[in-house]
């Protein structure tokens, strides 16, 4: 059953466009013709989701496979989904609107450790049970009629390092890379749907998948640790690895801004410098680079069919990928005249050359991100980071000499080892960056730092470590002081609550599960989003206490071990003061919070996850953590025997870099103008929901993936020459719209007229195409009046006499004075009568109930110097003469008039 959002989604609520479904490259398969009914849903606002890689590459790989089917949805805004609830309407996913109860599986990503409650409010809104006990009930056979909730999966980094904390919600996890594990997953699906499997046996066939955990047949012990409770299912979960393939990563160009608002290709996948305090490189291990011919067609394909302006090359460290530089100087030779901007993520600075800066700067320089994580020697080579001073110091100034004035960076406090000395040195390392890159003519150069809060994390080396609340914020107070002396530095600092949160959910066990569900239900959501961080900290506090676990919390917040001081105590020989908290502290009740002794040995909640790290390396690297040694690269050194490589994860596959093109040049924006034309367009259907912004972000596109040779401004940021007459409301629609192209070469008419006709939505028509003289005014100049039909309703009974009678007085009338707030908020006095050229009643017909609606054809001033008449108006002057209230229903605009 199709849900009949058309109610719902109007101009009444934000951004609309966000639900349409209708974006470029969108894949709309028939649902009768496919086997298996995948939602890829994103808990987050859809500029978060729709944007994000990992998203893209499974939605087009699984809709690649023959059979299956993929739709999309994600967490509505707050306006919506209160929409959802006052109708009893459930959730649904974009494309097709069904109810996502329709769909036979469900796949979250879950990349972050507070993201759950998220999960929840989508589950919740969709009509679905919250845990796989509540969705099993009484079911019986995996059929349509006996199963009236789809499976439900979690995947993605937080759901590969620690399932447990989420074990109640979901029926399976997918652990690791999705790309070969999904198409898996969708096969045993369809065959267990056609032999009509239980659900049990369903998903003890799913279990036998390489990379699936399903936690209904596992058991946690009061260790904490986790073991199976049935003999046909594996001990230990392998996490998966793919190779990346990027011609999956070209799809679903967004008609609204998103974060990512660009094309994003993966070059490497993996990371093997072994920072001991990240997650992410533990957890996706081997390194695996891909080939520079298949990342350069797949950049130069994808920006022809999407129309961006912009792509961002993605991994871990893209500076690690030696292809790098040949990459983006041949991407940006071949799309040297198309005003192409490229973005990396934060990179390594001691790669940071001539070669990356020239592909990086140009017209349209984009933003430079480096993380040094730590203020002195010392703490570098304890967190494995492998940087000196002198490698920090030639990456910035390389920056600075290649036109960058402001670079962001980086840093982290409360490592293992740290003293109030290596917290001040960020500070000194930052005004000592400064103080080398000074020059005549130019500005001091600015930082821009970001100084989050060390967060413990399974898998890693760190994983055994915390440190108290009470520390981060005097730490964080040091700093303020020491920033206060330097100029020219903005600081952001993470909020210590949030930390706190991370560390106790991301390092939990089973008993967590009882905990999301209830800071959810006590308003908990969006907890990464800085305005809901107060609301969202009080209920996991209730939620902490009233589940009897603030003991645990409290260890958390008071530092549960601090490795540094162990290390001190065992080396004074005071055994008996030695008070510390084991690092397992699931262990640990109330009564016994200061064990006596602790070991490396005890089991963690996520034991049981085969991520390829040995626990003893983990333990290694500890130790030398605590010696200050360095663990080289093993991409590029020795082996470092961490375990990974192997047949199970493969091996790091290390690419040498082709030659490096010769530079071609900066983009110099083609200001040339050979040829004027005039646009008249119309906006129709969904369309209407986009904004006027996104309709200037969607011509721009449209112009590149037509290849029309547009003239571009000048100056530092060139913009193409497209000119809209006039906004339009949205929601309203349109069939006079009009833009004005300025070109650089003649194109026929009619060529133009096909061009962008094609690459147009087909709500989006193109009624004619008219070349005009250069030195022509342009059209939002010329702008005199504007013709409209307006679909307003009567709120009581009326006859159609009644309204051509207000129409009549409405035209017989002088004046009918309006009182408006100008922008420099003073009230004048207008009369809206000289502003209407022309009035007439099109049509009425019977709306709901009593009332009746009339369709209201007019002609008004429309002048940019503010002489307007809007359709708002015209209500307003038939509640003058009526004394009726009215409600404007539609806004269609027929036509605009431009004066000679």
């Amino acid at each position: 059953m199709v849900v009949a959002v058309e109610k719902l989604i109007t101009s009444g609520i934000s951004k609309p466009a966000r639900y349409l479904g209708n974006e470029l490259l969108a894949i709309h398969k028939a649902w009768d013709t496919t086997a298996i009914h995948w939602v890829l849903t994103y808990p987050e606002v859809y500029e978060v989701g729709a944007s994000n890689l990992g998203h893209i590459i499974l939605y087009n790989i699984l809709n690649a496979q023959p059979r299956q089917l993929c739709d999309r949805a994600y967490l509505p805004g707050q306006d919506l989904a209160a929409k959802l609830r006052e109708t009893n309407t459930p959730l649904f996913a974009v494309e097709s609107k069904r109810s996502l109860t329709e769909f036979d599986i469900l796949g979250f990503s879950l990349s972050y450790e507070l993201g759950a409650t998220n999960i929840l409010e989508m589950l919740d809104l969709a009509g679905i049970p919250l845990t796989w006990r509540e969705r099993q009930g009484n079911r019986g056979e995996f059929s349509d009629t006996q199963s009236p909730y789809p499976l439900i999966f979690a995947g993605g980094q937080t759901a590969t390092s620690n399932p447990e904390p989420y074990a109640d919600f979901f029926d399976f996890f997918a652990l690791g890379d999705g790309e070969e594990l999904l198409p898996e997953i969708g096969l045993v699906l369809e065959e267990g749907k056609q032999a009509g499997l239980s659900r049990e046996h369903l998903l003890l066939d799913l279990a036998q998948i390489p990379g699936v955990y399903v936690p209904q047949f596992y058991d946690m012990a009061e260790d904490g640790s986790v073991h199976p409770h049935r003999p046909d299912v594996p001990k230990r979960i392998l996490r998966r690895v793919a190779t990346p393939i990027p011609a999956y990563s070209i799809g679903l160009v967004p008609y609204v801004e998103t974060v990512h608002d660009r094309l994003t290709i993966e070059i490497r996948r993996g990371c093997t410098r072994g920072c001991r305090f990240c997650q992410p490189g533990m957890l996706t291990r081997p390194a695996r680079d891909v080939e520079p011919d298949r990342v350069v067609e797949a950049i130069e394909q994808g920006m022809r069919a999407t129309g961006y302006n912009e792509f961002s090359l993605l991994s871990l460290s893209c500076s690690d990928y030696l292809s790098l530089p040949a990459v983006g100087m041949e991407i940006k030779n071949r799309l040297k005249n198309e005003n192409i901007s490229l973005t990396l993520p934060s990179q390594r600075v001691d790669r940071f050359d001539e070669n990356i800066a020239n592909i990086l700067g140009g017209t349209r320089q984009g933003g430079l991100t480096f993380a040094p994580e730590a203020g002195t020697q010392r703490m570098r080579d304890i967190v494995n980071k492998g940087l000196t001073n002198e490698e920090l110091l030639r990456g910035v100034k390389t920056a600075w000499e290649q036109g960058w004035d402001k670079i962001k960076l980086y840093f982290m406090i409360g490592l293992p080892g740290e003293t109030d000395a290596d917290v001040v040195g960020i500070a000194e390392t930052v005004s000592w960056l400064q103080q080398e890159c000074r020059g005549k003519g130019r500005k001091p150069l600015n930082f821009n730092l970001t100084i989050s809060n060390f967060t413990p994390k399974p898998h890693t080396p760190f994983q055994w470590h915390s440190v108290s609340t009470a520390e981060f914020k005097r730490k964080q107070n040091l700093l303020r002081q020491e920033f206060r002396r330097i100029k020219a530095v903005k600081v952001n600092f993470t909020d210590v609550r949030i930390s706190a949160m991370e560390d106790f959910v991301g390092r939990g066990d089973r008993n967590l599960s009882k905990v999301v569900r209830r800071a959810w239900e006590l308003g908990a959501g969006m907890d990464s989003w800085y305005e809901n961080l107060d609301r969202a900290f009080s209920a996991w506090e209730i939620a902490i206490a009233q589940a009897d676990l603030d003991w645990k919390y409290r260890q958390v917040e008071n530092g549960e071990w601090n490795l540094f001081h162990v290390q001190e105590q065992k080396r004074s020989g005071d055994a008996e003061n030695t008070q510390f908290l084991t690092p397992n502290s699931s262990l640990l009740t109330p009564n016994s919070l200061i064990p006596t002794s602790h070991s490396f040995d005890a089991p963690l909640p996520w034991d049981h996850i085969d991520t390829g790290i040995n626990k003893k390396w983990l333990e290694e690297d500890l130790q030398r953590a605590l010696e200050a040694a360095i663990v080289p690269d093993c991409s590029f050194e020795g082996c470092s025997h961490c375990g990974v490589c192997g047949t199970d994860f493969g091996h790091n596959v290390v690419i040498e870099s082709p030659a490096i093109p010769k530079f071609a040049g900066e983009f110099v924006p083609n200001t040339t103008k050979a040829q004027r034309l005039r646009v008249w367009f119309g906006k129709q259907g969904n369309m209407a929901l986009i904004s006027h912004l996104d309709l200037i972000r969607l011509f721009d596109r449209v112009v590149r993936r037509a290849g029309l040779p547009i003239a571009f401004t000048g100056g530092f940021h060139p913009m193409p020459r497209i000119s809209l007459a006039t906004a339009l409301a949205l929601g309203a629609t349109s069939s006079g719209e009009i833009a004005d192209f300025e070109l650089t070469v003649p194109v026929e008419v009619d060529t133009f007229f096909r061009k962008l006709a094609c690459e147009m939505p087909t709500d989006i028509p193109i009624y004619n195409v008219e070349q005009i003289d250069l030195k022509a005014s342009a059209a939002t100049q010329l702008l005199e009046s504007a013709e409209y039909l307006i679909t307003v309703a009567a709120l009581q009974e009326t006859t159609p006499i009644q309204w051509q009678n207000w129409i009549d007085i409405i035209k017989a009338k002088e004046e009918l004075w309006y009182e408006q707030t100008t922008k420099s908020g003073k009230s004048q006095l207008i009369n809206l009568r000289d502003r209407l050229f022309e009035l007439e009643l099109v049509e009425t017909h019977n709306c709901i109930a009593e009332s009746m609606s009339s369709v209201i054809r007019y002609l008004g001033s429309y002048r940019q110097d503010g002489l307007l008449l809007r359709p708002e108006q015209i209500l307003f002057m038939l509640e003058a003469v009526a004394n009726v209230e009215f409600q404007l229903l539609h806004i269609h605009r027929n036509r605009l008039i431009l004066g000679v």
